[in-house]
């Protein structure tokens, strides 16, 4: 049983939210920092996330902030996401403790830089020496409200510390596994993102179950030859934060990712989706980043590829299927 200690959760969206109520039912002090007041207000007296998680309750040890003093403790768990992270670390660096604990919970590569958040934090708080840890997995936010079981994995370049973290995090029906790769727990994270969309349009289009299983065993073949590529180890891709989270965000329709790729096989276009879409669907994004890391590092990702095309290229998504069915055949 792990010691209780006093925690912030950065970021009061679905996932943070989710997060900070985990935590305070395992009887830590959690402070959740967000931006907007009147969530803020609504999770200390109503408790609840009325914008992202409505008619969900809160455990009412769960408070909230909009003062980002509450970041001075010594573990933060960052649930900002990916592409705004940089810019957010560097507002708030001078609210961090030096050698504070720092779990991410973000999943992406950041457009342009093509760094992972462990790169982003340790450029932006490399001064104040961070423990670095992040935690990924098959893990919808309004399942863990609700008390359903889930497994997700703790990746800590210190084993010590990812052990620590382990058991600070699970409960009852929230299973914690550490690993040490860091590196291959993010890039699954981000990786599998895109190929939800792909996913979601392989359905929108009507093409079958076939397709879909199809499409998500080359996904997983994609991901891990992209991410042992950029130094991870190929078993993580297997575990929870690879094959797990691949997983449930191709097949089930909370997955916003999914979402985008259904309404674009369906016909609607990407900027209608994005507007109506009301939260961040992180693979819209990270795709443009996967796909230069792709070029840059001479991965075949030809998944990745399409999805990129039909984001980015104004491709039909039945152009990007007759092109990937039109692939030279090769061994498996």
């Amino acid at each position: 049983m792990s010691e209780k200690i006093s925690i912030c959760v950065a970021g009061g969206g679905s996932w943070g939210t989710a997060l900070g109520h985990l935590l305070a039912r395992g009887g830590h002090h959690v402070c959740l920092w967000m931006r907007d007041a009147a969530v803020a207000k609504a999770v200390n007296e109503k408790h609840e996330n009325p914008r992202y998680l409505p008619n969900l309750s809160l455990d009412e040890r769960l408070t909230a902030t909009t003062d980002p003093t509450a970041l001075d403790r010594s573990l933060v768990v960052l649930a900002v996401p990916c592409q705004q992270l940089r810019g957010w670390l560097t507002q708030h660096a001078r609210h961090f403790q030096p050698r504070v604990v720092l779990v991410n919970a973000a999943k992406g590569i950041e457009t342009g830089s093509l760094a992972t958040c462990a790169e982003m934090t340790a450029q932006t708080l490399g001064h104040l020496n961070p423990r670095y840890a992040v935690l990924s997995g098959p893990s919808f936010a309004a399942d863990v409200l609700r008390d359903l079981p889930t497994a997700v994995v703790m990746a800590a370049y210190d084993e010590e510390l990812g052990r620590y973290l382990r058991d600070i995090f699970s409960g009852p029906v929230f299973r914690c596994y550490s690993s040490t790769d860091v590196t291959g727990v993010e890039m699954g994270g981000a990786l599998k993102n895109v190929m939800a969309i792909a996913a979601g349009t392989c359905d929108g289009l009507g093409l079958g179950a076939n397709s879909r299983a199809a499409l998500i065993t080359r996904g997983l073949a994609e991901m891990s030859r992209l991410g042992v590529a950029r130094g991870a180890q190929a078993h993580t891709f297997m575990g929870l934060s690879g094959l797990g989270d691949l997983t449930l965000t191709c097949t089930d329709d909370l997955s916003r990712n999914r979402q985008v790729g259904l309404r674009l096989g369906r016909g609607e276009k990407l900027d209608h989706i994005t507007q109506s879409l009301g939260m961040v669907a992180e693979g819209v994004k990270t795709t443009a980043a996967i796909y230069d890391l792709a070029q840059k590092l001479g991965v075949d990702a030809p998944l990745t590829n399409a999805v990129h095309s039909i984001l980015y290229e104004d491709q039909s998504p039945q152009a990007a299927l007759r092109d990937l069915m039109g692939r030279t055949l090769r061994e498996e």
